[in-house]
């Protein structure tokens, strides 16, 4: 099958590339930089970016499937960057895929799209729902692409979406890196006592879930038309798993805390003051990262598990132990410390 993965360049897309390569399928990415592992792994790539029309039917054409991993990240930064990536660029996929008949697509979500800062424990589907407002340009509009991929289901086109919660693993440029700069930084807190329970998604669990939806979409499969939660299915306490995440990379696991309250206020007045100075960095909290921090959020696998057959392949102990191992293989964990990050 050819398979065009957009944001091919990715953590998760250069994931799901290589497990597209392995099973024979005829692999091409789409993204605004060429990398050298998808060029030593055979992989056509087309250097462009979803907000242009012109790449993406360049990157369509001839495929059979598409998976739609590119997204604007992050948690701050004005609303038009995350317009024209998330919903505009979605868009144009979805004509492209008109256009060229190509009738499968998988669309990388997020758990954000559902989260109203409250707590979620086992949260299934069918309990989920999208709340009235969002504290996020990159969740409001990841749910808006969202409901048009859900929407053209059924009209020339077979669409899926995955919701992969908090992915990381051996080079994640998101999640961990923040984290470990705000360690090293000492400016890591938890919100609360950190018992709070939440579950994530290693990398090739994530792209696992990509390759299963990609095998079982078609006219009447089971998933046409539905969205997904994707995660490792091991809720742990937050406190003791940001702790086994820094003992990975050697930084002392003890992490004080701050009531939900104090740190609440501390992110209005922070995105006070960031909105009236027209900040553009990421102010210390926000609070989104409040809410996540303090709230219970995993999620109920029934129905990734019966209709795509979804079982974890990496356990956290198997990717805190491959994690380790890539850290030590790197010679300075600053240089893997980056502030940016993907809810």
């Amino acid at each position: 099958m050819r398979v065009l993965v957009t944001g091919g360049n990715g953590f998760l897309g250069r994931a799901i590339l290589r497990r597209l390569v392995k099973q024979g399928h005829v692999a091409t990415s789409l993204s605004r930089h060429s990398h050298p592992e998808l060029l030593a792994l055979g992989v056509h790539q087309v250097r462009g970016c979803v907000t242009d029309p012109a790449a993406v039917e360049i990157a369509i054409r001839d495929q059979n499937a598409v998976i739609h991993t590119a997204a604007k990240t992050g948690v701050w930064g004005p609303s038009t960057q995350y317009e024209l990536t998330n919903v505009e660029g979605t868009r144009s996929i979805l004509r492209a895929c008109h256009r060229f008949k190509v009738d499968r697509l998988i669309y990388t979500s997020s758990p954000s799209v559902i989260f109203d800062g409250n707590h979620a424990p086992n949260l299934s589907e069918e309990q989920a729902s999208y709340p009235n407002t969002y504290l996020t340009h990159y969740s409001r509009t990841k749910a808006v692409a969202e409901k048009e991929v859900l929407l053209a289901n059924g009209k020339g086109i077979w669409t899926v979406t995955l919701r992969p919660h908090l992915i990381w693993g051996p080079g994640d440029p998101h999640l961990l890196p923040r984290l470990w700069a705000r360690a090293i930084a000492g400016s890591l807190r938890l919100i609360g006592p950190g018992t709070n329970l939440i579950d994530t998604t290693h990398v090739e669990n994530a792209a696992l879930a990509h390759i299963l939806a990609l095998e079982q979409l078609g006219p009447n499969a089971a998933c046409a038309g539905k969205a997904y939660f994707v995660s490792n299915g091991e809720p742990m306490a937050i406190k003791d798993l940001f702790s086994r995440f820094l003992e990975a990379a050697g930084l002392n696991p003890s992490i004080p805390s701050v009531s939900r309250t104090f740190a609440g206020w501390v992110a209005m007045l922070g995105e006070g003051w960031a909105n009236l100075t027209n900040q553009q960095s990421e102010p210390l909290l926000t609070r989104f990262v409040v809410d996540q921090l303090a709230s219970e959020h995993w999620f109920c696998l029934d129905a990734i598990r019966r209709d795509l057959g979804y079982r974890p392949e990496v356990g956290i102990e198997l990717g805190l132990l491959g994690l380790t191992k890539h850290l030590r293989s790197v010679k300075e964990l600053g240089a893997t410390c980056t502030l940016s990050i993907g809810p």
